[in-house]
């Protein structure tokens, strides 16, 4: 045993962590997407009651995405496509956000109305994406005040469900008419302060919670973050190439798709929780 998990365990959170890698880097939505469902099923099948399953699936989640943000947005900025100016203006309301919900209104929910929140906000997402609304061409990004404001509600609602904000943040961008392309790098640059300041927010939050696995503190799952941090680093980059390889309309309906397929199964979570 290695980390306090068995061989198998181990052998899924590789598993896992080379798709979401690979994803964070494909769609810039930092894995967490992929993450929180299947590390629900792997922690509900070890014992953790459903409730704090869903908790402590996305804040692991979030927290891996400290170690994919900075590995897929190092390709993407080999690439010149990642709009830094967007980055300092919506990451100061990304960190208030993500404290607000990790340390505060995430301990409050519980976990079922957590996973259909998941669910029904996702699968909005994946909507505004698949119709491909072209925006008005005289749209922009708001200015200093509106970014802030809007990277508030992306750290916020990341907060609430485990991913790294790309959820958001890409339509939002592309309905501002920001380049798919350069929204899916800039979204992966962004997720570096979402995760750190929700994962922050996440271990006040759950200081005081009883030990229900080995190595888990609070809502952190430390094994799994480590096994799933160090393997997803790895993929991160590739799927960062693949992104620039493809056209507009196929990211978009990969991105819609996966949307869909995630948000069907934590809604089911969530109903039957």
């Amino acid at each position: 045993m290695i980390l306090g998990l068995d061989w198998k365990l181990i052998a899924e959170l590789l598993l896992l962590g080379s798709a979401t890698g690979f994803l964070a880097g494909l769609l810039g939505i930092g894995g967490g997407m992929l993450l929180v469902p299947f590390l629900t099923m792997i922690l509900a099948h070890r014992g953790v009651p459903a409730d704090l399953a869903v908790k402590m699936a996305i804040a692991t989640s979030m927290s891996t995405i400290l170690f994919t943000s900075l590995s897929s947005v190092r390709a993407h900025h080999r690439r010149g496509a990642v709009r830094w100016d967007l980055v300092r203006g919506l990451a100061p309301g990304i960190v208030i956000g993500g404290l607000l919900a990790g340390a505060g209104v995430f301990a409050l929910l519980k976990g079922a109305w957590l996973a259909i929140f998941f669910a029904l906000f996702v699968g909005f997402s994946a909507t505004q994406m698949l119709r491909d609304k072209k925006p008005s061409p005289s749209r922009q990004m708001p200015a200093a005040a509106g970014q802030v404001a809007a990277g508030g509600v992306i750290g916020f609602l990341s907060g609430l469900v485990g991913a790294g904000g790309g959820f958001v943040s890409v339509p939002f961008m592309t309905w501002c008419n920001v380049a798919i392309h350069s929204a899916v790098a800039t979204s992966a640059a962004l997720g570096f302060p979402i995760a750190l300041a929700n994962t922050l927010g996440y271990v006040i939050g759950g200081w005081s919670l009883p030990t229900v696995l080995p190595g888990a503190r609070g809502y952190l799952y430390l094994p799994a973050l480590v096994v799933i941090g160090a393997i997803s680093v790895l993929l991160a980059p590739m799927g960062a190439r693949a992104a620039h390889a493809m056209n507009i309309t196929q990211l978009k309906r990969v991105f819609a798709s996966l949307l869909y397929t995630l948000a069907a199964y934590m809604l089911y979570k969530g109903i039957s929780g």
